[in-house]
């Protein structure tokens, strides 16, 4: 395959990076860090008040004291630095949806005739669009589809993304790569009495399913806790904690958001790691306590199929009976055996996850919009 060109030049462009709890937040960043380790000119434009560092322009926000109009996050600035990269030839990559910055990368692409590359961010899930769903297809109609309609192709973090993305009417192709995950050094090995929820604290997330869960299996397991870690998004936090009240469940722990080495010692003081989201496209919490040497339980709300395959974790139905199962069947595993499951994760995510492995099919996706290179392997439809 002939490879890209070392002065290819790509544009990363997120609304906003200030949360460093999110998703979107460490993976597009990292990406554009493990692409110029590849001799790529690759850059992060967003909106917010982060400091900027190298690989990363933050322009203010417009209106920002103006209800309503502050919550589109508008930015004139960032949309006149995309038009500059693009007139010097850059691919545009937009990760998310909904906002006046998802929309820049297209208005762009289109003048300078260069690709655009889009990743949804698991923003096209039906869970997803189910919140705020009447202002999203207002967006939708008013401007969101015709600036999507305008890529060259689609990065889908696994394949159910790859199905939202023709669910909702899109036909350029899709490559399917999924984010990255820095292997820390070690690896947690058992003893740990911590199942460990960590994550935005919001309705999708299915966190009430955990709680619930959890109130029916305590009593058998005296010496666990359930720790839920994250910030509380529209009164999350509150209700939970009523409902940890009314169920009488016992030993839950409530903290805030965690960053950098407190994130990956909560990781290291977990035996057990739980998702019970309702909707994602990718779920880096996952990748993240595999990576930490913790196996985990997911819901079939996020593409981690291959938990059971790789003996490192359970991937279950949604709902109270699910998920009570699943944690009765790894909290009475044996110590030592869920230490294997985990080693055995951390193994996958250093096989598979990567950053300079992702780097490198990126690359091939951005040389190939550029007709720089063959079809990548990874664009599957």
């Amino acid at each position: 395959m002939t490879g890209p060109s070392p002065k290819l030049a790509c544009r990363q462009i997120v609304a906003s990076v200030d949360d460093k709890a999110s998703g979107p937040s460490y993976s597009v960043i990292s990406l554009s860090t493990a692409l110029r380790s590849r001799g790529l000119d690759s850059g992060v434009l967003t909106v917010g008040w982060r400091a900027p560092e190298p690989g990363l322009q933050v322009f203010p926000q417009d209106f920002a004291r103006v209800p309503v109009a502050n919550q589109l996050m508008v930015s004139g600035r960032l949309a006149r630095a995309l038009e500059t990269a693009a007139g010097q030839g850059a691919v545009l990559h937009g990760h998310g949806l909904w906002l006046m910055p998802n929309l820049y990368p297209a208005r762009a692409a289109r003048r300078c005739g260069v690709p655009l590359v889009v990743s949804p961010r698991g923003m096209l899930g039906e869970a997803a669009l189910a919140f705020s769903a009447n202002r999203k297809r207002l967006f939708w109609a008013l401007a969101q589809r015709r600036a999507l309609e305008a890529a060259a192709c689609f990065h889908a973090t696994a394949l159910s993304e790859a199905e939202d993305i023709r669910r909702a009417g899109l036909t350029a192709p899709i490559a399917v790569i999924p984010n990255g995950i820095d292997i820390p050094d070690g690896v947690t090995v058992g003893g740990a009495r911590t199942l460990l929820y960590l994550g935005r604290l919001h309705p999708k997330k299915g966190i009430d399913r955990l709680v619930a869960a959890w109130a029916r299996v305590a009593d058998q397991y005296p010496d666990w806790r359930l720790r839920i870690v994250g910030p509380s998004e529209i009164g999350c936090r509150e209700g939970l904690e009523r409902q940890v009240q009314d169920l009488h469940a016992p030993r839950v722990d409530f903290e805030g958001p965690l960053f950098g080495a407190d994130r990956l010692a909560a990781y290291r003081a977990a035996g057990l790691f739980v998702l019970p989201t309702l909707n994602e496209n990718f779920g880096m919490v996952v990748a993240e306590a595999l990576a930490a040497g913790i196996p985990a339980i997911s819901t079939k709300g996020a593409p981690w199929q291959r938990l059971a395959d790789e003996r490192c974790g359970w991937w279950v139905d949604h709902g109270v009976d699910a998920m009570a199962a699943a944690l009765n069947a790894a909290l009475a595993l044996p110590d030592a055996e869920r230490a294997a499951m985990g080693v055995r994760g951390r193994d996958w995510m250093a096989r598979e996850f990567g950053w300079d492995g992702i780097a490198s099919q990126m690359a091939e996706v951005y040389a190939w919009c550029l007709r720089q290179g063959d079809r990548p392997s990874c664009i599957v439809r």
